[in-house]
């Protein structure tokens, strides 16, 4: 009998890779102790885990997972009915921490599987786009060149963080601070350049283009970017934020950002697309209980159809058209071959339901499994009416498949 976080939290990482290398999990039940049904004498929120944990496994390294439950009722009826069975192998490729997912609902983890088909968000494939997160700027060591003044000084760049942007509004118009570009992109390219010798650093995968490394006009905050909010909760509206920034801003590192040592405009939208989906913040809220960090953001479970693929082709023309509000994004726009500017409030919902359905066909989700999600992605939300519209361009999908 243990805390579920033995199984998730990160200071329990060296004893999860010790039972899954060496061993297997034959079963394990995970309760949720609503109103003390488990232990009334224990926190009713805890959640807790019965594990039955074999050094070598009968049936090799495996890991059988039920649950959760939330009366005697429901763990009768679940424990009655054959448990989800992974491989150990698989399980140490879901997180680098391998960490097992908090599943909402019984029936979640065949949704789960599905969803974890995918390869992870940092494949390294030579002949695929390529994405690493990185931080621009550090609130407190950088601070000195930053300005935060309640007005904008003349001829300052906004300094982003979390709350500047939200899933298809790249600007709140709530800042940080305030930084004269000049100064401050001296900063950066020297920061760079400096990180490119660092093996651990995302720049290191550009240590072969010393001219891209001395290039001003390289600079990710030159150009148009996807960043996401490193701050959220699995309990919120939403858990994944991103958005694609405009050019000409800085970001803290409350705002991580995405550097492409491989792909172009076009692989951007269609990241973009996957990560401001219903179905990838389902499988994000398995795991992340209060910052996206990039432990768990590299493992993220992203589909790699190829290019020619209408569904790879219909994200990117949703996302990157969602993506692009203003002129700001012109360019960006221009390459991906959308247009940019507002967007209808009821044309621009169409295009994110739409979204929802191609994301999911993109996963392989059946109609249940897409319908799972909604019913379990968020307590006491009012989902009907988007699953309904998701549904309708689900089917539409279907039939021309």
């Amino acid at each position: 009998v243990l805390p579920r976080s033995a199984f998730c939290a990160k200071g329990s990482t060296e004893f999860r890779l010790a039972l899954f290398e060496g061993g297997s999990v034959d079963d394990l039940t995970i309760l949720l102790n609503t109103a003390g049904w488990v232990f009334d004498d224990a926190e009713h929120r805890y959640t807790i885990a019965l594990a039955s944990i074999a050094k070598h496994g009968a049936d090799g390294h495996i890991v059988r997972l039920r649950g959760p439950y939330a009366s005697i009722q429901a763990f009768r009826r679940g424990t009655a009915d054959t448990p989800s069975e992974f491989a150990c192998q698989e399980v140490l490729g879901w997180t680098d921490t391998a960490s097992l997912p908090l599943l909402p609902a019984e029936g979640s983890a065949e949704t789960f599987a599905q969803l974890r088909k995918a390869p992870r968000l940092d494949l390294d494939d030579d002949q695929q786009w390529r994405v690493r997160p990185h931080s621009d700027l550090h609130a407190t060591n950088d601070k000195g060149l930053m300005e935060f003044a309640e007005k904008r000084p003349r001829g300052y760049w906004p300094v982003f963080k979390g709350e500047s942007f939200d899933i298809w509004n790249p600007d709140t118009g709530v800042y940080y601070a305030w930084a004269e570009p000049d100064a401050m992109r001296e900063h950066l390219r020297n920061k760079r350049a400096r990180s490119s010798r660092n093996r651990r650093s995302p720049f290191f995968e550009f240590a072969d283009k010393p001219d891209w490394l001395r290039d001003m006009a390289t600079l990710p905050c030159m150009h148009a970017r996807i960043a996401f909010r490193n701050v959220t909760n699995r309990t919120n509206r939403r858990t994944v934020i991103a958005a694609l920034l405009p050019p000409n801003v800085f970001i803290s590192n409350a705002a991580p950002y995405l550097l492409w040592p491989r792909g172009d405009e076009k692989d951007q939208a269609f990241l973009l697309g996957v990560l401001c989906s219903v179905p990838l913040d389902w499988y994000a809220r398995r795991f992340i209980e209060i910052n996206v960090n990039f432990y768990i953001l590299n493992a993220f479970p992203v589909p790699r159809p190829e290019r020619d693929e209408p569904l790879w082709r219909r994200t990117v023309e949703l996302a990157g058209r969602l993506a692009c509000p203003d002129e700001r994004f012109a360019e960006w726009a221009a390459a991906v071959g959308v247009e940019y500017g507002p967007l209808p409030e009821d044309e621009k919902d169409e295009m994110i339901f739409e979204l929802d359905a191609v994301v999911a066909r993109l996963y392989g989700l059946s109609e249940e499994q897409l319908t799972h999600i909604f019913e379990t992605f968020h307590e006491g939300w009012d989902y009907h009416a988007r699953l309904e519209a998701v549904l309708r361009f689900y089917q539409q999908w279907n039939r021309k498949s």
